[in-house]
């Protein structure tokens, strides 16, 4: 690859691993800020006594205006350069990042959140487009792919670690510096380091579609957040998802018409990427979802401490880790077909298995379940990540990126949406029903654990305790309800990953893509993926 650069790729001598080690750690700053401020909201609460609507959009700013810009930014990228973007999204970053440590007010924060936001929109799509155009070898690639998804999972699960142990010893502020020494690692070294390369398209960019798809997505993504907050009915998440859902319409028209679209919509009718988008949303899923009930487990039912949450939560990582260095050597042997089916067979095997938790500590139950939970799960992301890689021109490279994280941050507002719902159904009426509590305590402790144990403290005596343990118990039932469905889920997508190709054949395997190549939609079957170039798909970010 030294000294040989793809079409579309200014040449500059540099080890493509040592390029892939300057996207890790990009990607770590976005991993680990997408998860370090959870346990910094007490005390941002403390300090900045933000409303209760100022608190939740402190929380979710960051992941809606990232997941709405992705697209923006992905196709962006392919026209303007995908390094130049990566190296304005560091500024961003770095800006916010010092904005949000010093912020005076709840305002400012959302603000600077917000703009956290726009930097992490131009770094996950441009990280994995130029590691697309770097390693146009499949084999190779993969490898890179499961290198580059294993940073991801150590960053996810740095995060709560790293505000943990910041908040011991400073304000809540430095969770927000952090990033900042690791910016000014990244920004020389991206800027010494990295190829430019663009898409080689000739067309103009299309701002008005690329607007229309960012305030679509940031209503319909908004409308799951509420529902999964348990406004579902209510006025304001019904005009989101009705506004979201016409403006991706309109959005998907213009496409159509356009000589030469943002996206290209004909993809998602080919088995090969359509399916995996699938996939990753139900990997996701079941993935956040599972991990929102599993901290709550662990702390009010199991009544451990944020740092030992973390560490029990460590082997899911650590899996997930594991799943990722393997993952090439999976895809080869067992091709992306058999690979996501297994992936999710061994998910569902591991909720099966946490199914037998109660509210007694089963560390070695818990454990298995979590080792089995990560390595399914990274194994089902990686080999759709793949599938999605190969199936899309290189020229394309951003753009797919981009819909590849936004179905991740599709698949985690989803998650929390529809498993939330489902936990809550559970629990709210066994709690609710609690005799010789007064109503408006009932209705609070209905809302969820914490609001329970805080009410049977007011109330204290025998029937506090009683309330406690009713609570509980009702809680770890609604758990198992969860996890119930989540297997379901899970086998639903062992199904639909029967539509993906087989294997993986001769020059897609084994030889460079060629940039020129264009993916053909009557290409059918696995033959396609032979046949056919490049190109690219992200996980990672907020949930």
């Amino acid at each position: 690859m030294s000294g040989i650069a793809p079409p579309g790729v200014r040449s500059r001598a540099v080890n493509r691993w040592t390029v892939l080690v300057v996207l890790c750690v990009s990607l770590l700053v976005v991993a680990v800020d997408a998860t370090v401020l959870h346990v910094a909201v007490p005390a941002v609460s403390e300090d900045l006594r933000p409303s209760g609507v100022e608190l939740l959009w402190i929380v979710d700013a960051y992941p809606l205006v990232c997941a709405s810009l992705l697209i923006l930014f992905g196709t962006l990228g392919d026209r303007v350069g995908r390094r130049r973007v990566l190296l304005i999204g560091y500024g961003c970053f770095a800006l916010a990042s010092a904005a949000a440590a010093y912020a005076s007010g709840a305002g400012v924060l959302i603000a600077a959140r917000a703009l956290l936001g726009v930097g992490g929109a131009m770094i996950m799509p441009a990280t994995l487009s130029i590691l697309r155009q770097v390693f146009p070898d499949r084999r190779e690639r993969a490898l890179a792919i499961g290198v580059w998804s294993a940073v991801a999972a150590v960053g996810a699960a740095l995060g709560p670690l790293v505000g943990g142990v910041l908040l011991e010893h400073f304000w809540w502020g430095s969770v927000f510096l952090v990033n900042l020494p690791l910016m000014a690692v990244c920004l020389p070294a991206a800027r010494a380091l990295l190829p430019e390369s663009t898409g080689d398209r000739t067309g103009p960019w299309d701002v008005t579609g690329a607007l229309m798809a960012a305030a679509g997505l940031f209503s319909v993504i908004l409308a799951v957040k509420r529902a999964g907050g348990g406004d579902l009915f209510t006025a304001g998440t019904v005009l989101a998802a009705g506004g979201g859902a016409l403006l991706l319409v309109l959005f998907a028209r213009r496409q159509r018409r356009l000589p030469e679209p943002l996206v290209d919509l004909a993809a998602f009718a080919r088995p090969a990427f359509g399916t995996a988008v699938g996939c990753i949303v139900l990997t996701v899923l079941a993935l956040v979802g599972l991990a929102l009930v599993a901290a709550q487990y662990l702390q009010l039912v199991l009544g451990l401490s944020p740092l030992e949450t973390g560490l029990r939560l460590l082997p899911l990582s650590v899996a997930a880790i594991a799943a990722g260095l393997a993952g090439s050597r999976l895809l080869d042997a067992l091709g992306p077909r058999r690979m996501v089916a297994a992936g999710f067979v061994l998910t569902a095997v591991a909720v099966l298995v946490l199914i037998s938790l109660d509210d007694h500590d089963r560390p070695l139950l818990m454990v298995t379940g979590f080792v089995l939970l990560g390595f399914g799960l990274e194994t089902t992301l990686f080999a759709s990540y793949e599938s999605m890689l190969n199936d899309v021109p290189v020229r394309q490279a951003g753009g797919a990126a981009a819909i590849g994280e936004t179905a991740y941050q599709f698949g985690a507002g989803l998650g929390i949406a529809v498993l939330g719902s489902i936990m809550n159904a559970v629990y709210g009426p066994a709690v609710q029903r609690f005799k010789g509590v007064s109503p408006t305590d009932s209705a609070a402790a209905g809302h969820s654990l914490g609001e329970a144990y805080t009410v049977a403290s007011d109330v204290g005596g025998g029937t506090g305790e009683a309330l406690r343990q009713a609570a509980r118990e009702a809680f770890v039932h609604g758990m198992k309800v969860t996890l119930v469905v989540s297997a379901v889920l899970l086998l639903a997508g062992a199904v639909a990953a029967r539509r993906l190709p087989r294997g993986l054949q001769g020059p897609a395997l084994h030889g460079a893509d060629r940039a020129g190549e264009s993916a053909c939609p009557g290409a059918a079957g696995d033959r396609s993926v032979a046949a056919r170039a490049a190109g690219p798909v992200p996980p990672r970010g907020d949930s």
